[in-house]
C-alpha cells in the first residue's frame, strides 16, 4: 500500500491526508474551546450558542481521537520515510521526540475531555447521540479532569507551535527538504 519508493523522502499520500485532516480539526477545535469557555465560564452565558460550541468541541475532539488512532495504526503498518538526510543527530532526535509527543497529546487531550464530560454527565453530542460513558459521573472529579485537559491542550499548542516553527526554519533558513516531506508541492526553497 505505501506509494513511495524506499529512497523517497516524502510521506505517502494517505499519511499526508491523516496529517492535514488532523491539523484542520485541531485548528478548528482550539478556537472553539476558547470561545465556549469564555462564554460559559467567564461571561456565564449558558444558552443555545454556548451549548452548540461545547457540542461541536466534543464532537470534533472525539473525531480527532479516532483519527489519530487510525493514523497510528497506519504509521505502525506502513512506517514513515527515512529522516531528511541533511539533519544532524540532535535534530533527528528532536524531530522524533516531538512527533511522538504530538501523537501522545493528540490522544491524551481528547481522552481527558471525554473522561471529563463522562464525569460531568454532559456526553450529548448530536440530538439523542451521546458519547460512550468512560468514567462514573462525579462532577467534583470532572473539574480536575477538565483542568488536566486544559493543561495538556496548552502543552499540545506549544508543541504544535514548535513543530510549525521547525518546519518554517527548515524551509526558509536551512532550505532543506523537511517541509517537502509533508508538502511535496513546495519542494526545496
Amino acid at each position: 500500500m505505501p506509494t513511495r519508493s524506499s529512497d523517497d523522502q516524502t510521506y505517502a499520500p494517505a499519511a499526508r491526508k491523516f496529517h492535514w485532516w488532523t491539523v484542520a480539526l485541531v485548528f478548528l477545535t482550539i478556537p472553539l474551546a476558547k470561545v465556549m469557555t469564555y462564554r460559559g465560564n467567564d461571561l456565564n452565558i449558558w444558552d443555545a450558542t454556548t451549548n452548540a460550541l461545547y457540542t461541536a468541541h466534543k464532537s470534533i475532539g472525539f473525531i480527532i481521537f479516532w483519527l489519530v488512532l487510525a493514523r497510528l495504526v497506519y504509521r505502525f503498518r506502513y512506517g514513515a520515510p527515512a529522516d531528511e538526510p541533511t539533519l544532524e543527530g540532535w535534530q533527528k532526535l528532536a524531530s522524533h521526540v516531538t512527533h511522538w509527543a504530538l501523537y501522545v497529546l493528540l490522544i491524551v487531550v481528547p481522552l481527558l475531555g471525554w473522561r471529563g464530560v463522562s464525569q460531568y454527565g454532559a456526553r450529548n453530542i448530536v440530538g439523542p447521540i451521546n458519547l460512550p460513558q468512560i468514567a462514573a459521573e462525579n462532577q467534583d472529579a470532572a473539574g480536575f479532569t477538565f483542568w488536566l485537559h486544559g493543561v495538556a491542550a496548552f502543552a499540545l499548542v506549544l508543541l504544535i507551535g514548535a513543530h510549525i516553527g521547525a518546519a518554517i526554519f527548515h524551509f526558509f533558513i536551512r532550505k532543506d527538504g523537511v517541509l517537502a516531506r509533508m508538502l511535496p508541492t513546495v519542494g526545496r526553497k
